[in-house]
């Protein structure tokens, strides 16, 4: 069995920004909080991250500044993975070089490619490294799938170690084809327990932005035993998951950061303000929940 990059809630964290770039400051209270609030670990530069409009600099430079941070109190995912193999190599070596623990690659976007294409382009990636990889199927986003059968290939490679994965209908096929060859996380907090359920091992979270405690201890409450507990979380969740993600992420989640008191910025164009609609819609999941 490969060693699997964390068990539990790994926190999709987001950038704070200001008008004129990245907010480190703000970082790395966030940072702080998430180590007191018992997130299991963290990535940093991904979706939830806003990487995709960043500089390269500004992205190299949140891989850094959040490894240093840390320091090897928990694991530090770096999203690395992008449309472009080159790249994604570019990046995934310099994340390693700083010290990140582990990867997050993303399927390609915009140009895709076929189930060929995926293997060749993660198995790329994976000789060009030697720190464990996460791949990320989030065909929502992607308009492209990982099969179960291309993930079997994949998990014969030595470093890729896991999948975040989005599509909950394939979790159990996947299991069967790579047993314990390729450790499974869920990328729908509104899935945590279900994909619990057919054999995973936590969640990479937009939700822990603001419930750290409650989404790990949901986790954690299912490999004790505690179903009850487990699934009361899930369930009291889940009007404030569908908040989250009633406009694009991250655009509901900084929302209500700011609304919670927390400074992370607007996010950056093409992505806008959240509208009326959707704050209301935010902040009454916030009030229910008891976080305002």
């Amino acid at each position: 069995m490969k060693q699997p990059p964390f068990l539990g809630s790994c926190v999709a964290l987001v950038t704070p920004f200001t008008d004129d770039g990245v907010d480190y400051e703000e970082l790395e209270e966030l940072i702080d909080w998430h180590l007191r609030e018992g997130s299991n670990a963290i990535l940093i530069g991904g979706t939830t991250g806003e990487a995709s409009t960043m500089t390269k600099e500004e992205h190299k430079s949140i891989i850094r500044f959040a490894v240093e941070k840390v320091a090897k109190r928990i694991p530090v995912m770096a999203g690395t993975g992008s449309n472009n193999t080159q790249y994604t190599i570019e990046m995934s070596q310099y994340a390693q070089s700083v010290g990140a623990d582990c990867l997050l690659l993303v399927t390609p976007y915009y140009n895709k490619t076929t189930q060929e294409g995926l293997y060749q382009h993660f198995k790329a990636v994976a000789e060009a490294v030697t720190i464990p990889i996460v791949l990320y199927n989030v065909p929502a986003r992607t308009n492209l799938n990982i099969n179960p059968e291309t993930l079997k290939r994949l998990s014969a490679i030595e470093n890729i170690v896991a999948l975040k994965e989005c599509n909950l209908n394939q979790v159990a096929q996947t299991r069967l084809l790579c047993s314990d060859d390729l450790a499974i996380y869920s990328g729908e907090d509104g899935n945590v327990l279900p994909l619990l359920a057919l054999g995973g091992l936590g969640v990479i979270s937009v939700m822990a932005n603001i419930v750290p405690a409650d989404t790990s201890r949901m986790v954690t409450a299912f490999f004790n035993g505690d179903l009850d507990t487990s699934r009361s979380l899930q369930i009291r969740a889940i009007n404030l998951v569908n908040a989250l993600f009633c406009e694009i992420n991250p655009i509901p989640i900084k929302a209500a950061m700011n609304q919670m008191g927390f400074h992370v910025g607007k996010c950056r164009l093409p992505l806008v303000e959240i509208s009326g609609n959707g704050r209301n819609t935010v902040c009454t999941a916030l009030k229910e929940y008891g976080l305002i």
